[in-house]
């Protein structure tokens, strides 16, 4: 094992100063309790910050002031949880025969994580042979921090998992479907990577009709059968749409009222992530307790928006609500769709994005010929006119939201930017 140390504290710092790659790399972690006892606010921050965090979402944490000594007292009348975090400026002896108080109250089965200010290869030696899980010198980085969480609930051989991009509309009839299902398409293509899109509007989902797809099961299956959802079950409700894409469809039948909980979705998209590089969520325009779950949970963020001032309302509610619930990740990316529809007056692109803080990631115009056939078609917009522009708006997503090669600066299809400009 390898001492951690961290660079500077994280108390105090944004996300914009967090490593991205490792945030990324970090494994959600599983339903644990935890429990810190700090002496500094240093310390203290970066371990609320965590718990705040979306792949934190299932543990129980709980952070008292006090050190290892409070942490003795506390236990010896209370049971000791999954793992206790303990933050100590003692001198290295000093420290150790704390810990030795803290072992005679501490259940066998936790695990005990040291945040110390002596960066002490003897002291650290000392504590992993006296059984502790880890030790970090102060201050602390909250990226560090849960990676070390991660590393000690997450077994070793653990294949790694999918990263989930969810696409929601900051108003109906954007076309935020078709952005995700041409996305999805383009990831698969240009990566040979199997991706796996959801249509999560079981109502009222177009995704099996922009591909031609009528299966006999799907999304609806999954949802209401989550008690024996596992890696085959799934494997047997997708339908395959091109190399390397699977389609879990909506039924889109009115039979029946689809009224979810607030994790409805969550085992169906746990168990997609361990078999697919890659799920796509096209996530229906609306706020309700599940949909916000998805949302937040989700790696990237993609909100597709017409330029009017009703999308931009909704846009810019989104974008604060979700930036608040994903205070550890990037902020969502912003898609302008369906730009220069004739006679319609529309907000510029520049004056849309400048209250959002946010830099459209692809302006795509409006085309209803193009977009319509392929609809009707049940084809991708690329599989109809291979040199439609808008196909670079799609690639060009798909490489910002994969990490994948150097994405270029999004450019306008449909050469709108020198008209934009001249407007």
């Amino acid at each position: 094992m390898s001492r951690l140390t961290s660079e500077a504290a994280d108390g105090a710092t944004s996300f914009a100063g967090e490593q991205t790659s490792a945030m990324d790399a970090i494994r959600p972690v599983p339903r644990i309790s935890i429990q810190a006892f700090c002496e500094t606010e240093s310390v203290a921050k970066p371990i609320e910050r965590a718990a705040e965090d979306r792949r934190m979402a299932k543990a129980h944490v709980r952070v008292h002031m006090g050190g290892v000594r409070a942490a003795t007292e506390h236990y010896a009348g209370a049971p000791t949880p999954n793992l206790v975090i303990l933050e100590s400026k003692a001198a290295p002896g000093e420290l150790v025969g704390e810990l030795d108080g803290l072992a005679e109250v501490c259940d066998p089965g936790s695990k005990v994580v040291v945040i110390g200010h002596y960066n002490d290869v003897a002291l650290y030696r000392e504590l992993i042979g006296r059984g502790i899980s880890e030790y970090l010198v102060a201050p602390i980085a909250m990226s560090d921090l849960m990676a070390v969480i991660g590393r000690l609930y997450v077994a070793d051989d653990a294949p790694p998992i999918g990263r989930t991009f969810a696409f929601v509309g900051a108003k109906g009839g954007v076309g935020s479907s078709t952005l995700a299902h041409n996305v999805a398409w383009s990831i698969s293509q240009l990566f040979s990577s199997d991706v796996v899109l959801a249509d999560l509007d079981l109502p009222f989902g177009t995704a099996n009709i922009n591909f031609d797809q009528d299966p006999a099961q799907g999304i609806a299956e999954a949802v209401f059968s989550a008690d024996r959802l596992d890696d085959v079950f799934l494997d047997r409700l997708l339908s395959k749409c091109a190399d390397h894409l699977s389609l879990l469809a909506a039924p889109s039948i009115l039979d029946r009222t689809y009224d979810f909980d607030v994790d409805a979705f969550t085992a169906l998209i746990e168990i997609a992530q361990r078999s697919t590089p890659v799920v796509a969520l096209d996530v229906p325009h609306g706020w309700s307790d599940w949909t916000r779950s998805v949302l937040s949970r989700a790696d990237e963020i993609v909100i597709c928006a017409t330029p009017d001032l009703a999308n931009l309302r909704n846009a810019k509610n989104l974008v604060d609500t979700l930036t608040r619930s994903r205070p550890n990740d990037k902020p969502p990316h912003l898609v302008l769709n369906q730009l220069n529809i004739p006679k319609r007056p529309e907000i510029s692109p520049e004056e849309f994005a400048e209250p959002l803080g946010l830099e459209p990631i692809a302006l795509i115009g409006f085309d209803p010929g193009a977009f319509g056939t392929a609809a009707n078609n049940g084809r991708m917009i690329a599989e109809t006119d291979v040199k439609h522009p808008a196909i670079e708006a799609f690639q060009h997503i798909a490489h910002v939201l994969t990490g994948r090669g150097e994405a270029k600066r999004a450019k306008r299809s449909n050469g709108l930017f020198a008209r934009l400009k001249r407007k």
